[in-house]
């Protein structure tokens, strides 16, 4: 089981935001998925962030950053009710660090605003990311189900491999710089959620979720090296225990 399926029926449900739909069953980020659910279910957060032999990074890397924005986007939920303008009206990390929000689109500059409203826009600009399939595709896989399903003479092979209804949607050239993207502003909220909001995680009983799921994304982005060192600094304490025990 995953951990996206382990805290649902403890965090109050979040209207403003869906997980992302399911992995279809015929593609390999099914099977993808599958593995790492497995490997998580092993205890051995090393192995679950290692790409698996012969499996594209892409679609690792795809069906990851999913499940953490599923993670994410749940455990603040539990703390909705705290984190509020009043309580944060500035999306922290502490008395270092501050982040303000830019999207290119709606804020073209980095603004300054409250940690829910930050959190709002960062939410629903990732999932506008996971959703687009030129950004995030969610077919890759099926050509290889439909090769061995589609007899077709010789001649007219070429253009069934060909066909983007058979190839589905490909990566885009840019999808590391966009998983890293995405990843670099999850920190984020991790980052808040440990400096402002920790003691309301324990007193829900949520604090061993929070930390099982921060050391899954911290190992994820340090083998993929997906987060630079310095954007980490406001769990730096966290961050070295987490790797001299694992």
């Amino acid at each position: 089981m995953s951990f996206f399926g382990t805290v649902g029926g403890l965090a109050k449900a979040r209207t403003t935001f869906k997980p992302r739909r399911n992995t279809q069953e015929n593609t390999k980020s099914y099977q993808l998925k599958k593995y790492a659910e497995a490997t998580l279910g092993s205890g051995n957060l090393r192995l679950a962030v290692v790409l698996p032999e012969g499996e594209d990074l892409n679609e690792w890397l795809a069906i990851n950053t999913v499940d953490f924005f599923n993670q994410i986007n749940m455990l603040y939920g539990t703390v909705t009710e705290f984190c509020t303008p009043q309580e944060c009206p500035v999306m922290c990390a502490g008395p270092r660090y501050e982040y303000h929000w830019q999207d290119g689109v709606n804020f073209k500059k980095p603004t300054k605003m409250s940690a829910p409203e930050y959190v709002d826009h960062l939410m629903n600009w990732t999932q506008a990311q996971l959703d687009d399939e030129a950004v995030f595709p969610s077919k890759i896989g099926e050509l290889e189900q439909r090769r061995s399903d589609t007899r077709v003479p010789q001649q007219d092979s070429c253009s069934i491999l060909t066909s983007p209804s058979v190839l589905g949607v490909a990566f885009p050239k840019n999808f590391v710089a966009t998983v890293k993207s995405i990843v670099r502003r999850l920190f984020r909220v991790y980052a808040h959620l440990y400096n402002h909001h920790f003691a309301q995680l324990c007193a829900l009983s949520i604090e061993a979720h929070i930390n099982t799921s921060y050391r899954h994304f911290l190992l994820f982005v340090t083998e993929f090296n997906l987060i630079d060192r310095k954007e980490l600094a406001p769990l730096s304490e966290l961050n070295e225990s987490i790797m001299a025990s694992s």
